[in-house]
C-alpha cells in the first residue's frame, strides 16, 4: 500500500489524515457502501450487483451482519466514547479484526463525532492499520444540540464533503427498532433521515434497503395539479395528529405503569457501576 501524507498535529500514537490525503486513499474506490448494522442489509444482493473496485466500510460489531471473514475490499470504523473506542475499551478489537484481513483491509479508522469523545491511540488496535478522524467540529450547528449523531451519519456527511469521484451508497440505513437491532434514543434518527433521503434526492448519496419507496410521490402523481408543499403540509397536517394520539396513548401507559418503574428504580440502586460509570467518577476526581 502506497504511502499516504498524514497530519500528525496531536500526540504520537495518532494518524491523522488531510482531506487531500483521504481523497487520494478512496479515489481509487467506484463505489463506497456504508455498511449499517441492520437486517436491512443484503451484503449477497450488494455483491452480485456492484464491481470488485468496491469499498465496503463497516462499523463496530461487524458480527452483527457478517458470518464469515469479508472477502474484498473493506474499512472499518470504530466509534469513541469518553473512554476511548468501543472495541478497545470493550476488548473486543480481535472479535471484530478477525472478520478482516489481507491486502484488500484498508484497516481502522477511528473516529469520534462530539468534543466529549476520546481517540484510542494506534497501539490499543492489535496491529492493524489504523488512521484518526475527528468529525466533532463538523457537525457543530448541524446536529440537534442534546442528541449525538451515529457514525453512520456522519461519515456519510464527510464522504459526502470529500467530494469523491465514488458513488456513496448507504445499506440497511432503516433506524428501525426491531426484537434483534437497538435504537438508542440517544441519537436523532428523525433528523437524520429527513437529512439523509434530501441528500439522496440531490444526489450526492443514494439509500438501499430499509427506505420504502416515497408514498407522497405517488400522490403526486395522482394530483398532479396539486403543488408539492400542499401535499407536504397536508401530510404533515395528518403525521402531526396521529402523533397527538399517539401520545396520549403514551400518558395513559406511564400512568398505569408508574408502580412497577418505581419497583424497577428501587432495584435499579442496587446494580453495580459500569466500567463507564466507574472511569466517568474517576477522571472528575
Amino acid at each position: 500500500m502506497e504511502a499516504i501524507p498524514s497530519d500528525n498535529k496531536a500526540m504520537t500514537g495518532f494518524n491523522s489524515l488531510t482531506p487531500d490525503a483521504w481523497r487520494a486513499l478512496l479515489s481509487r474506490y467506484s463505489h463506497i457502501v456504508l455498511v449499517a448494522n441492520s437486517e436491512a442489509v443484503d451484503l449477497e444482493r450488494l455483491r452480485s450487483e456492484l464491481p470488485e473496485t468496491t469499498l465496503y466500510v463497516f462499523f463496530n460489531k461487524v458480527y452483527k451482519v457478517l458470518d464469515e471473514p469479508f472477502i474484498g475490499h473493506s474499512m472499518l470504523v470504530a466509534r469513541s466514547d469518553v473512554m476511548g473506542a468501543h472495541i478497545v475499551h470493550r476488548r473486543e478489537v480481535a472479535d471484530v479484526l478477525r472478520f478482516f484481513g489481507g491486502d484488500d483491509f484498508l484497516g481502522v479508522v477511528n473516529i469520534r463525532v462530539s468534543a466529549e469523545e476520546n481517540l484510542s491511540e494506534s497501539g490499543r488496535f492489535e496491529g492493524a492499520q489504523v488512521r484518526h478522524l475527528d468529525l466533532a467540529q463538523m457537525l457543530v450547528g448541524l446536529y440537534p444540540i442534546g442528541k449525538i449523531a451515529t457514525s453512520g451519519f456522519a461519515v456519510a456527511l464527510w464522504l459526502a464533503d470529500l467530494q469523491l469521484p465514488a458513488k456513496i451508497l448507504l445499506s440497511g440505513f432503516s433506524a428501525k427498532r426491531s426484537e434483534k437491532w437497538k435504537v438508542f434514543d440517544v441519537h436523532d434518527w428523525t433528523f437524520e433521515q429527513i437529512f439523509l433521503r434530501l441528500f439522496a434526492r440531490m444526489g450526492s448519496i443514494s439509500m438501499m434497503g430499509g427506505v420504502d419507496a416515497s408514498l407522497y410521490s405517488a400522490l403526486a402523481k395522482r394530483f398532479p395539479e396539486v403543488p408539492p408543499i400542499e401535499i407536504a403540509m397536508t401530510a404533515a397536517e395528518v403525521l402531526s395528529e396521529r402523533l397527538d394520539n399517539t401520545n396520549t396513548q403514551i400518558d395513559r401507559l406511564m400512568s398505569v405503569t408508574k408502580f412497577i418503574r418505581s419497583i424497577d428504580n428501587f432495584f435499579r440502586r442496587f446494580k453495580p457501576k459500569t466500567r463507564k460509570e466507574r472511569f466517568l467518577e474517576k477522571s472528575k476526581e
